[in-house]
């Protein structure tokens, strides 16, 4: 059955993606947007490239995490899942929030003058000083998690029944894939969502107020269980479309930036630079999807051992970069040698951990997301 197979362009894919999660959150000190700690100089041209990455390196892994889902329900029932989804999403956000979190706003509050005094004492403070930014509480980078697992409640009843009752839905889903460039009919919501909603809710990453960001992430989840489902139909299609993707990509984002340069905002500006980015967006995950497919699908030593580091990697990265981003803010090196220091500290760092203490102690796998073993399984988060 499709349902069963293994697809390794998917676990590439994952692993791909939270590495450049990494670049992204070094490029996040350099960058003028505001970010939990800033380095002493700004570097406005690496906004560019921030941007392009910026916009479908979040909406790929929620399309991810759809695909993952489908997997995930053909082996459980929906007790099951969401049981499942909650030891595998809430232990570590809970851990994360207590341990792995709490020395990023240590550092931002050492470096905005707001906290003076060693860890120990900060650390202290934590749990009784409210809900960041106010207080020192906060769930920062790991956000994802709880949208995942709420997504995963809110829709599993529905993906139970499509999987089960619903054929004629997803052989409507098929029959649109199937035709030329049907596959951007998908963009549709995601256009709605981003011209009528987004100018009213900024993204907050903090869940009850995120309305945007929540609702458009939805969607994409949605859509990776939708694609799975159509099984080879979409593959198929991805094949004969990822080039005219690449090309609709590259040519929605260079618009895209004639308008950052050389338009003010405006009514048309708004609605034409709304269409012009979920085209984008989808573009690339159709890019990524398409190539990965056909070059990226066959088994791999490698990709077992990274596939597995991937959560962890996530869960602790962001807190060692800011750690060692700290005491670089004030040193006249320039961009390269912090970057380079940042991103192979960072990663280097992260593996050490992994490696040599996680993968080590049992008792530590279930903190960061690790079932037993080394699964041959689908992967579906």
């Amino acid at each position: 059955m499709e349902s069963t197979i293994r697809r390794y362009d998917l676990d590439w894919l994952r692993v791909i993606v939270f590495a450049l999660l990494i670049f992204y959150h070094v490029g996040m000190f350099f960058v003028p947007w505001g970010w939990h700690i800033k380095n002493n100089e700004i570097y406005d041209w690496l906004r560019w490239p921030m941007l392009f990455l910026n916009q479908w390196r979040l909406p790929i892994l929620f399309v991810i995490s759809g695909m993952g889902t489908y997997y995930a329900l053909s082996k459980r029932n929906i007790w099951q899942f969401i049981w499942e989804r909650n030891l595998r999403l809430g232990i570590p956000l809970l851990f994360g929030m207590l341990v792995i979190i709490p020395p990023q706003v240590y550092f931002e509050r050492l470096a905005n003058s707001q906290f003076n005094g060693p860890y120990w004492e900060f650390f202290t403070t934590v749990a009784h000083s409210g809900i960041y930014p106010e207080g020192n509480f906060s769930w920062h980078h790991l956000w994802f998690l709880p949208y995942l697992f709420i997504f995963s409640v809110l829709l599993s009843p529905i993906f139970i029944y499509l999987r089960k009752y619903d054929i004629r839905f997803i052989r409507w889903i098929k029959k649109q894939i199937l035709k030329p460039l049907g596959l951007y009919l998908f963009v549709i919501p995601l256009y709605f969502l981003e011209a009528f909603m987004e100018p009213f809710f900024d993204i907050t990453h903090a869940l009850i107020d995120d309305w945007f960001n929540f609702s458009f992430s939805l969607v994409l989840f949605f859509y990776g269980f939708l694609l799975t489902s159509s099984g080879n139909v979409f593959w198929d299609s991805l094949e004969k479309i990822k080039n005219k993707a690449l090309i609709i990509g590259s040519v929605t984002f260079l618009s895209q930036l004639m308008i950052w340069l050389f338009l003010e905002d405006g009514f048309v500006v708004h609605f034409t630079e709304a269409l012009l980015k979920v085209v984008n967006i989808w573009s690339w995950i159709l890019v990524l999807f398409g190539y990965a497919a056909k070059y990226l699908n066959k088994p791999n030593k490698k990709l077992v051992y990274t596939n597995r580091a991937v959560y962890p990697f996530y869960i602790l990265h962001q807190t060692i970069t800011i750690c060692i981003a700290y005491y670089l803010i004030d040193l006249n090196w320039g961009f390269l040698p912090k970057a380079v220091l940042l991103v192979i500290g960072t990663f280097g760092i992260s593996w050490l951990i992994y490696d040599f203490i996680i993968l080590r102690i049992p008792l530590l796998h279930p903190l960061f997301g690790l079932k037993k073993g080394i699964s041959s399984k689908q992967k579906d988060i």
